[in-house]
């Protein structure tokens, strides 16, 4: 089955300053381990971008990937202006198009765009597998970021009503088989 790896908002508004996610360097490097284990193997890279206003309008320093993320010429780029990454972008399509069947998840933030980009993929029929430590937020008024992502990782994995499911796995233990 086909894969491709979506890298979500790994964007330098996010990654450095006031807005920085919890632990980012180490997420993005373990990103970086994830997408490089995929381009061997011949999987599609998708970076996906948030776009809309200050700070985030397209051009501008904060809409810009972080400079740690490790980025190819082949990678295919995305823009969207929800936090889910199939509404409105053509994702989908793009990724009929490439023949992928199935999904990596991975990048920012938890709670907004990794949760309904997760449960966008299960909607339109994709098997998810996100990358349990490759996800990040920023603490809220309820809870540590630590407690969100542990939080989700343990929701989306237990949801079933869509036929394919989630799993949650380490990126130390994510392997992919050569395209």
């Amino acid at each position: 089955m086909k894969t491709a790896v979506l890298v979500v908002d790994v964007q330098t508004l996010l990654c450095l300053g006031p807005w920085a996610v919890h632990e980012a360097e180490a997420v993005i490097a373990r990103i970086n381990a994830v997408t490089a284990a995929a381009r061997a193997a011949g999987a599609a890279v998708v970076l996906v971008q948030h776009e809309g206003d200050e700070p985030l309008r397209r051009g501008t320093p904060g809409w810009q990937l972080d400079d740690r993320l490790e980025v190819q010429p082949a990678d295919l780029r995305l823009g969207k202006t929800a936090c889910d990454a199939f509404h409105d972008t053509g994702l989908h399509e793009l990724l009929q198009a490439n023949g992928v069947r199935e999904l990596v998840v991975c990048g920012f933030q938890t709670e907004f765009c990794i949760d309904s980009t997760v449960r966008g993929a299960l909607a339109h029929g994709y098997p998810v597998t996100l990358v349990a430590d490759g996800h990040s937020t920023l603490d809220n008024a309820v809870l540590a970021a630590p407690q969100i992502v542990a939080h989700h990782n343990t929701t989306l994995a237990s949801i079933d009503s869509y036929g394919p499911r989630v799993r949650c796995v380490p990126a130390a233990e994510i392997g992919f088989e050569a395209a």
